[in-house]
């Protein structure tokens, strides 16, 4: 399936996602918001941004697969960040960039600061909406 990945002229020139993301047609994958738990539902990395974010995409990759997608069919992704500060993007975009290698395959994405997530200790949850044939 030929997904399109747009950064119109016009607008600015983004790093670490696409502006607009398009998909002719196939299976719509909707993943709940992925958090730093372990399989067995203990948090992974309290305290640590960089861990509840290694998980959290591990956790998204491993959602992802159960469905038949990749990270190369994800278009939509929303990250929410307990109390974000600017310096956190790094840490984020570092992770990210494990699990989502390729700068011009970017889903189109969007960084949410929040005071809380579902319950205590945890920083950060993704949620992504992919398509596969």
């Amino acid at each position: 399936m030929a997904k399109e990945f747009i950064n119109p002229e016009g607008l600015a020139s983004p790093r670490g996602y696409t502006q607009v993301v398009t998909a002719p047609g196939g299976k719509l994958v909707f993943v709940s918001g992925q958090v730093a738990l372990d399989a067995a539902g203990k948090l992974v990395g309290p305290g640590d941004l960089r861990a509840q974010a290694t998980k959290t995409y591990e956790n998204l990759i491993t959602a992802l697969r159960a469905a038949g997608a990749r990270p190369d069919d994800v278009l939509k992704m929303t990250v929410y960040v307990v109390n974000y500060k600017p310096e956190h993007l790094a840490v984020i975009r570092e992770v990210r960039g494990r699990s989502f290698p390729r700068e011009d395959r970017m889903p189109a994405s969007t960084l949410v600061g929040v005071q809380a997530l579902a319950f205590e200790g945890l920083l950060i949850e993704v949620e992504a909406i992919a398509v596969v044939e």
